[in-house]
């Protein structure tokens, strides 16, 4: 069954709190090449049939009404997952 991905972070206006513990937690182990770390969710819906335009724009609409904070968060994206064994 095809599965639609539901990207969300934080608006870059606010501050992310987990992602500057994670981003220090980085310098402190060494890892000085990462700068900046913000940390979002990830959604997967699970499609009975075939992924449309009218399915990815339902799915938007569910991620902008019940998936995200719009006063916080941005959609960043929505998209049909490879299907197994395909390459990203």
């Amino acid at each position: 069954m095809p599965t639609i991905v539901v990207e969300v972070m934080p608006t870059a206006e606010l501050l992310d709190p987990a992602g500057k513990a994670v981003a220090g937690a980085l310098a402190r182990l060494g890892h000085t090449t990462f700068t900046n770390v913000r940390i979002g969710k990830r959604f997967e819906l699970t499609v009975d049939g075939p992924v449309t335009e009218a399915t990815l724009a339902d799915a938007r609409k569910i991620a902008e009404d019940m998936l995200s904070n719009q006063v916080i968060e941005d959609v960043i994206g929505v998209y049909e997952a490879p299907a197994s064994g395909d390459s990203a």
